[in-house]
């Protein structure tokens, strides 16, 4: 019986087969990279807003404390989005003819609300509660980022299960003293784990166990 396939059909179907190997393998690195990239993420992308407010200005430039716009941070899920009232409180006498701030005044005037554009939006399956995570010491910029040195501001983090299942397994390595979870300036100490494990008891912070059972998040 004559022979069907030529004898390199063999070399060719062992490279191919190794080759597939490789190749799915780079799909699958390519695929991870691309769903941690900016482009699905937001990360790094300043948004178009109403008016273009500087964190920066405000916090680092004339030392505005975080609570002073973010009246809720403290007890409520939701950090608060200030009223245009608050803007007015200085706007009305500095800057107060100012173009720019135009459609504050318009805001201010008509009594109806700027529309912000939202830049730390998490998927309406995840339930975050601002309250808890700032009694339990965690820092504003440890999630934000270096607010105080944004122009404009953009998502500093992914966002991504896999950022907060970080800091859930090993909330030593994140968590500071109170009184410096609204401090911008505040860095990590050398001893940072063993000043973690010390907060994590004090503040009874509960096992990783419980923080990353799915139920933690999503409800």
């Amino acid at each position: 019986m004559p022979q069907i396939f030529h004898p390199s059909t063999n070399t060719i179907s062992k490279f191919s087969i190794f080759g597939a190997v490789f190749i799915i393998a780079a799909l699958a690195w390519v695929s991870a990279g691309v769903n941690r990239s900016g482009y699905v993420t937001q990360a790094g992308i300043t948004r178009e807003q109403p008016v273009q407010f500087s964190h920066a200005h405000h916090v680092a430039g004339i030392g505005i404390d975080c609570r002073y716009c973010h009246t809720s941070v403290e007890e409520s899920d939701f950090a608060g989005i200030p009223p245009t009232k608050t803007c007015m409180n200085c706007h009305s006498q500095i800057w107060a003819n100012s173009p720019y701030l135009e459609p504050v005044r318009s805001s201010f005037r008509t009594n109806k609300s700027l529309e912000w554009t939202r830049v730390n939006d998490l998927p309406d399956f995840v339930y975050f509660n601002h309250s808890i995570h700032i009694s339990k010491g965690v820092g504003c910029n440890t999630c934000h980022g270096p607010v105080d040195k944004m122009p404009l501001m953009r998502q500093e983090k992914s966002l991504q299960m896999e950022w907060c299942l970080e800091c859930h397994r090993h909330p030593e390595k994140f968590v500071r003293p109170k009184e410096e979870v609204f401090n911008l300036s505040w860095e990590q100490p050398e001893n940072q784990e063993a000043l973690g494990r010390e907060l994590v008891k004090k503040y009874h912070i509960l096992s990783p166990t419980r923080l990353t059972d799915c139920s933690t998040c999503h409800r």
